[in-house]
């Protein structure tokens, strides 16, 4: 098999391999010449090798595309053991990923979707051209990839539909024409670890080729769980691709790519990390963390529960010393500190991912036609313990199946030409299915709610005294409301279908050899269905008649029984402006304009009606307990509208690069997920919203053995008006429905004022046969929000990151021996925080969790390729 130096790839060599690949303009002689030079080792200066990119469809120098784009090679993705989107924002400034509780958030320039199963992704992400707008599809694993790159602004032209943040395009590689293959396996003690990668590659026959890659990877996690006493999350993950391509002429070209993932995880990596102490007028809760209103242990006096007060007590005729409620749990609870620890009953989620592309090339007077079908399917099935405590209070129930197919057309003109163009047609048709349902089992939360509601005197359920009641509490008809949600569930049914067609051109005019004008549009075509019911059930099934039970749920869980239909029709024009000029072979400035749209839906998370009316009345009661809740249903889509000026520029006879990009974007209508301050999630619209700011990135080749990369971004996001904020716990609303906060003028969640990475890499030959390669990366951060209602108590800290790789390779590259160690400087990040689901609304604990990433660790890596 030939094997090349990883330099040896120039412009020519490009463009014979790609019939459109874009040439380097007039700076490309000189910088194909010299990689050529350094690839058969007698150059006698250090240049850079290109990054070559397909952000416009086609083959091109990164250098010549005129967005913020950045690229990761594969190499760089396994070397530095990258495993998903997760792990590329630490060499991507400006990109942010978390694993939320219950979805996946994107977010670019300080813009993604929030936490909504209703949601697409704001930030769109494609693989070998196919469009995974779905948040669990963004967990999906980095195996044997040619590169990914992440375009920020919105891409609504060529990249198409959503992608209004910016975009993920992921390219796998494919097959070889001799044969070939790479196996490789890495072990990390901290969070146990074990992975292994496989990948096999050759010729079938003349025309024939194919390739086969898999992934295993185990862990124990990294979390230890006081509560069953082990570590989590616990992940058990596969998945298995196999590409087939048909060379059958020179004019013709056929790719086939079937796909199978399993991941299934036991735990996760949320942990109480603050729990203030509460504010309450209630003499049972005042001044008691949530943890120590949840463990007996800490009140001695109490025997074997919580004393009622004596005035409480008298309310209803019993002794002062009378017991209310008594749990008895593991006092892990009482943990609610960040130290990678914490305390949970039993969860898991599963996961099941099929794909199946096929491309089709053809090739015609120097124009390509494609067709790029794809089929995509999900299967998400998670057992969530809500309450985020070792106490058995509140457990939930999801489930999602998606499936969606695609079909793409597009047509590619030659370059070089004075006019030069990319226009197509693209289809898609989805549906989406989504259940969930809250699961009380125990007796713990009815308890703390019939405390809850004695000291309000019945103000979490209705007044339904009973002379014959066993108790004094039922006699009077208050503190019993828990009684009314024992074994309660709330099953929910949430649809969404969509049927999608759109056509898209953009044209290029050369107007001389340094100045091009570049226009484009996109028209969207989109009809989407939706549905959503809840009701108030019981574990077998059956639904309970309105009474108590719908006060409680609206009181504890700011919900209530829906059945909501709707339809939407919408129609979308996304133009695009963009000006590029050649100042010199070495520099070229841009600028471009472009306004961009994501498409209105419906929300799954509400638990609530839209309408302002009051909850249903307990015919049963004296005195009917009834609230108004605002929840949401359907939501309008979103609008971007863009300006970018760059340059990018070659320096140093190729030796360095520089990019620089300003960017300015108004957003209308912003699609924001709202917490309700129960267990639900309210979308909601804010009114406008602006980020700015600039990005800058670059490499230097020091030497023939040393490269430097780096990155810096600044960014300004303010809320320009959004009233219908959620508020934080214990917030007093102030916004005119008030209900929610006033946002306007706030930055958003994950908006860092800025972020920057800085990266040396370096490559020597020892002997003959010995190659030496070692990485050091400085990734830094400043301080943000990782909480949807921006809690300040919440608040992380900048902070600055180190990961490296030292490793001893064969001469011809065909074995490796590599130490990688991330975070080496043991920073505690937070990824996501929320409140803790019915803290403060039961007991008014200020409690918060975290979603937090692993701590130092150092894993070893070993690889054969042949």
């Amino acid at each position: 098999m030939t094997r090349y130096n990883r330099n040896s790839l120039c412009k020519n060599a490009l463009s014979d391999r790609y019939p459109n690949a874009v040439p380097g303009r007039s700076r490309a002689p000189a910088a194909a010449l010299a990689l050529g030079l350094l690839a058969a080792g007698a150059a006698h200066a250090a240049v850079l090798e290109e990054v070559v990119v397909t952000a416009q469809l086609r083959e091109q120098s990164l250098q010549d595309v005129p967005v913020s784009v950045s690229a990761v090679t594969g190499e760089k993705i396994m070397e530095a053991g990258i495993g998903n989107i997760e792990d590329m924002q630490a060499y991507v400034p400006n990109l942010y990923m978390s694993q939320a509780t219950i979805s996946t958030d994107v977010f670019i320039r300080g813009i993604g979707s929030g936490v909504n199963q209703g949601f697409e992704q704001s930030v769109g992400m494609y693989i070998d051209g196919v469009y995974y707008g779905r948040s669990v599809m963004a967990r999906a694993p980095f195996l044997d990839l040619e590169r990914v790159e992440v375009l920020r602004g919105p891409q609504n032209i060529l990249m198409g539909k959503n992608s209004i943040a910016g975009a993920v395009n992921i390219t796998t590689a494919r097959p070889a024409d001799e044969f070939g293959g790479h196996l490789g396996a890495s072990y990390e003690p901290v969070n146990g670890e074990r992975l292994v990668d496989a990948m096999v590659t050759g010729p079938l026959g003349e025309h024939f080729g194919y390739r086969l890659a898999g992934r295993w990877r185990e862990s124990d996690g990294y979390m230890e769980n006081l509560t069953l006493d082990r570590d989590e999350p616990q992940r058990d993950e596969y998945t298995l691709r196999l590409k087939l391509n048909w060379a059958a002429r020179d004019d013709f070209n056929a790719q086939l790519k079937l796909e199978h993932g399993k991941f299934d995880t036991v735990g996760r990596q949320a942990e109480v990390v603050v729990a203030d102490r509460s504010e309450s007028d209630s003499d049972l809760f005042a001044g008691r963390t949530y943890g120590e209103i949840l463990d007996r242990t800490v009140y001695p006096d109490a025997g074997a529960g919580l004393v009622l007060p004596p005035a409480v007590a008298a309310q209803v005729g019993i002794q002062p010393d009378g017991a209310v409620i008594s749990f008895d749990h593991d006092s892990s609870v009482l943990n609610n500190h960040a130290d990678h620890k914490r305390h949970s009953n039993h969860e898991y989620s599963q996961t099941d991912t099929y794909n199946v592309t096929l491309n089709l090339d053809y090739y015609r007077d120097g124009h390509t036609f494609t067709s790029i079908t794809g089929y995509s399917a999900y299967e998400f099935e998670h057992l969530c313990d809500c309450d985020l405590t070792g106490a058995d209070l509140l457990s939930a129930f999801f489930f999602e199946d998606f499936d969606q197919f695609s079909q793409e057309l597009r047509w590619i003109s030659p370059v070089g030409e004075r006019f030069e163009f990319i226009g197509g047609l693209y289809y898609q048709q989805s549906d989406f299915y989504f259940f969930d349902t809250i699961l009380i089992d125990s007796d713990v939360l009815p308890q703390l709610v019939n405390a809850a509601d004695l000291l309000e005197g019945g103000g979490f359920g209705d007044i339904d005294p009973d002379p014959t009641g066993s108790d004094a509490f039922e006699q009077a008809g208050i503190g019993d409301a828990g009684n009314a949600i024992r074994g309660l569930r709330t099953p929910r049914d949430f649809t969404s279908d969509s049927e999608l067609w759109s056509a898209f051109l953009q044209g290029t005019w050369n107007a001389s050899d340094s100045l091009r004008l570049t226009l484009g549009a996109r028209y969207t075509d989109e009809r989407k269905e939706g549905s959503r019911h809840t009701e108030n059930g019981l574990p077998d099934g059956s639904i309970q008649p309105i009474g108590e039970v719908d006060t409680v749920v609206a009181m504890v869980f700011k919900g209530e029984r829906v059945d909501l239909k709707g339809e939407r029709h919408e129609r979308h024009l996304s133009p695009l402006v963009n000006l590029q000029y050649d100042v010199s072979p070495e520099m070229m400035l841009y600028a471009n304009a472009t306004r961009g749209f994501k498409s209105g839906g419906f929300d799954a998370r509400s638990n609530s009606s839209p309408e302002a009316e009051l909850t249903p009345a307990n015919p049963n009661a004296a005195v009917p307990n009834q609230t108004v809740l605002i929840g949401a249903f359907e939501y309008e889509e979103e609008e971007a509208t863009s300006y970018e000026l760059g340059t990018k520029a070659t320096l140093l006879e190729g030796a360095a690069e520089i990019n620089v990009a300003l960017f300015y974007t108004e957003y209308d209508d912003l699609q924001v997920s709202i917490f309700d301050g129960g267990v639900g999630f309210n979308v909601g619209n804010a009114a406008s919203a602006v980020t700015q700011g600039i990005e800058i990135d670059g490499r230097l080749a020091i030497s023939e053995h040393l490269i430097m990369a780096g990155g810096l971004s600044l960014l300004d996001f303010e809320f320009k008006e959004f009233e219908n904020g959620a508020c934080n716990q214990g917030q007093q609303p102030n916004s005119p429905d008030g209900i929610n906060c006033d946002y306007s003028g706030k930055s958003n969640q994950y908006a860092a004022d800025w972020s920057a990475n800085l990266m040396f890499s370096y490559e020597r030959m020892l002997s003959d046969s010995l190659l030496f390669k070692g990485n050091l990366d400085f990734v830094a951060i400043g301080e943000y929000n990782p909480t949807a209602n921006l809690d300040p108590r919440m608040e992380q800290d900048g902070y600055v990151k180190v990961n490296a790789r030292l490793g001893l390779a064969g001469g011809h590259g065909d074995w490796e021996v590599a130490l990688v160690g991330k975070n080496l400087t043991d920073e505690y990040v937070v990824t996501y925080a929320a409140d803790v689901p019915v803290a403060y609304s039961v007991t008014q604990a200020k409690t918060y969790f975290a979603h937090a990433e692993p701590p130092r660790t150092v894993a070893l890596q070993l690889s054969l390729s042949w």
